[in-house]
């Protein structure tokens, strides 16, 4: 696709890792013996495009998804300077950037290049692209961070000191402009207009810069490039490549390595009925947020059955989690403790159910388990090795970016509410303008389409790495992060508090009625006081300092001059 970081380049990169790359490394300096092709200059650029420069935000830092009794450090507030995530994020970050700096000084202080100044300018641009990225996803997590555009020595490196956020945010909109004037709208093999605009927009959004942050988002929807695709369950399946909504993707292989989820991962996904661990799942709040058809929250809609909890919700409600009852890698799914046998394709017949309470003591917590994505490419003739793209950003999320940055700039027009119906309405496999096939946005006012598209991000994006950072922007991390994670009773209890008295999956009870804010978060307090959930673990989050990261405890000591982060 036009819009992907091809297998090809990621092939380039493996290769050129292991040869010449190795033999010039990239963040020590100008070289006279480098960047005078352009063969060189492009296994340096490939070479931009590995996957550590590229991160996205762990699932189990979110109110999504749950693994267990378990909180991290991101949602156990226990999070400190000498976190793993924390130092690697840095790193790579850093490292990225000290090659593209490194690539740019070459390329405008090489006498000995061979390469023509057209080439030499659209290089320099994909550079600076990368550049632009990495010091964006920099001060969106630590706030004012260490900012150089030259190569630096190791000596000034030790007593370099932080820039401010704002004066780096200006340096990257103006990398990204450069880029994005310079690089072709469309290419097979490098980064375009369309992946720059995006990630403008994103980083725009994500920093409260909501003018820019709809410009951006605007510009990459006016090249005529991208477009929804058209099945919201099959977008994100192994076999789904190529897509028309992707922009920046990176394609996996199995033969090459390329693999963004490692085995533990992907059977921690998987069901137990097909050799996975049923260990990392849905929330329960996750299922909670999803709209009815009637476009209510649960708390509001005449539609919604705490009995049959999937029936008349959102699409993207059952393309995300398993129904109940329903196949799901060829067997029948069904956390009911009472239902100790499933049917089974795979085995022609009926096997012991060890996807509930009733089966195995280890079946999800939640009994809510993972299908968005989720396919036999998963188990893999029991290799567990998923040949899935990494989408890093699609078109839908341009689309709810220039939503959502329009609305709080205060520009409410059509077009605001547009773009969260093409968003919505693909999920109906309907177009957005047949708004009696979908519970279309109609309302003009700020507050209320505040709430819809926070609400529309969760459904939209759930799984794809962007909840936790939405959380933190929000402001929201310290209501939900200070909530416990529920799970379902033991077995005995669930048989008889829950399933004998008939108020499975959840209590129709007055006195036990989930509630959903303004910002689509449930509170399923009422059912745990009812003694009908148990708590899994507390979450914990300390508004004081974890909205922004700490810079990394060897940082810090290496450099004094890096101060500390509040608190820290």
């Amino acid at each position: 696709m036009k819009s992907r970081i091809l297998f090809s380049l990621l092939m380039a990169v493996g290769l050129a890792s292991c040869y010449k790359l190795d033999r010039f490394p990239l963040y020590t300096g100008s070289s006279d013996s480098w960047y005078s092709t352009e063969e060189e200059v492009e296994m340096s650029l490939k070479n931009l495009y590995r996957e550590e420069f590229w991160d996205v935000d762990a699932l189990s830092w979110t109110d999504d998804v749950q693994t267990r009794n378990t909180a991290g450090p991101m949602t156990g507030g226990t999070l400190n300077s000498q976190n793993s995530d924390v130092a690697t994020r840095w790193s790579n970050c850093y490292k990225a950037i000290a090659r593209a700096n490194t690539i740019i000084y070459n390329l405008q202080h090489n006498e000995n290049s061979e390469i023509p100044q057209d080439k030499i300018d659209l290089y320099i641009a994909e550079a600076l692209f990368v550049r632009a990225a990495e010091y964006a996803m920099l001060v969106t997590y630590f706030g004012d961070v260490v900012y150089t555009e030259t190569p630096l020595s190791i000596e000034e490196a030790k007593h370099i000191g932080r820039t401010d956020k704002e004066t780096i945010l200006e340096n990257v909109y103006r990398d990204f402009d450069i880029a994005a004037e310079v690089l072709p709208k469309e290419t097979e093999n490098r980064a375009n207009k369309g992946v720059v605009y995006a990630l403008k927009a994103r980083y725009a959004l994500y920093n409260g810069d909501w003018e820019i942050a709809y410009k951006a988002a605007k510009a990459c929807m006016d090249l005529n490039v991208y477009e929804l695709y058209p099945d919201y369950s099959e977008l994100f399946l192994s076999k789904t490549r190529n897509s028309v909504e992707s922009i920046l993707v990176f394609p996996g292989s199995i033969e090459y390595g390329f693999l963004y989820r490692d085995t533990g991962s992907i059977k921690g996904f998987v069901t137990r009925n097909r050799g996975g661990y049923a260990s990392s799942f849905p929330s329960l709040e996750l299922l909670c947020s999803y709209l009815c058809t009637d476009g209510l929250p649960i708390d509001e809609s005449p539609l919604f059955n705490p009995n049959k909890p999937f029936e008349n919700r959102d699409p993207r409600c059952t393309a995300t989690i398993v129904e109940f009852e329903t196949e799901h890698l060829s067997v029948i799914y069904d956390p009911n403790p009472l239902v100790t046998k499933v049917y089974s394709k795979v085995h022609g017949g009926e096997i012991t159910n060890k996807d509930c309470f009733g089966g195995d003591k280890y079946a999800s917590y939640t009994g809510l388990v993972l299908k968005k994505g989720v396919d036999e490419t998963w188990v893999n003739n029991g290799t567990f090795e998923v040949e899935a793209d990494l989408i890093y950003i699609r078109y839908a999320e341009v689309l709810l970016t220039y939503a959502e940055a329009k609305i709080e700039a205060g520009e409410i027009d059509q077009s605001v509410l547009d773009a969260i119906n093409m968003v919505r309405a693909r999920a109906y496999g309907v177009d957005y303008t047949e708004t009696d096939s979908y519970p279309a946005v109609t309302t003009t006012d700020q507050n209320e389409l505040r709430k819809a598209v926070r609400i529309e991000r969760r459904m939209e994006l759930a799984f794809e790495g962007n909840r936790y950072i939405d959380l933190i922007r929000w402001r929201l991390a310290e209501k939900v992060f200070n909530t416990p994670y529920y799970k379902l009773l033991t077995k005995d209890a669930l048989i008889e508090k829950v399933v004998n008295p008939g108020k499975w999956f959840f209590s129709a009870d007055a006195d036990c009625k989930i509630e959903v804010d303004e910002n689509g978060f449930p509170d399923l307090s009422p059912l745990y006081k009812a003694g009908l959930l148990d708590i899994a673990s507390q979450r914990m989050f300390d508004a004081s300092r974890q909205y922004l990261w700490p810079i990394p405890a060897d940082e810090v000591l290496s450099n004094p001059n890096l101060g500390q982060n509040d608190n820290y």
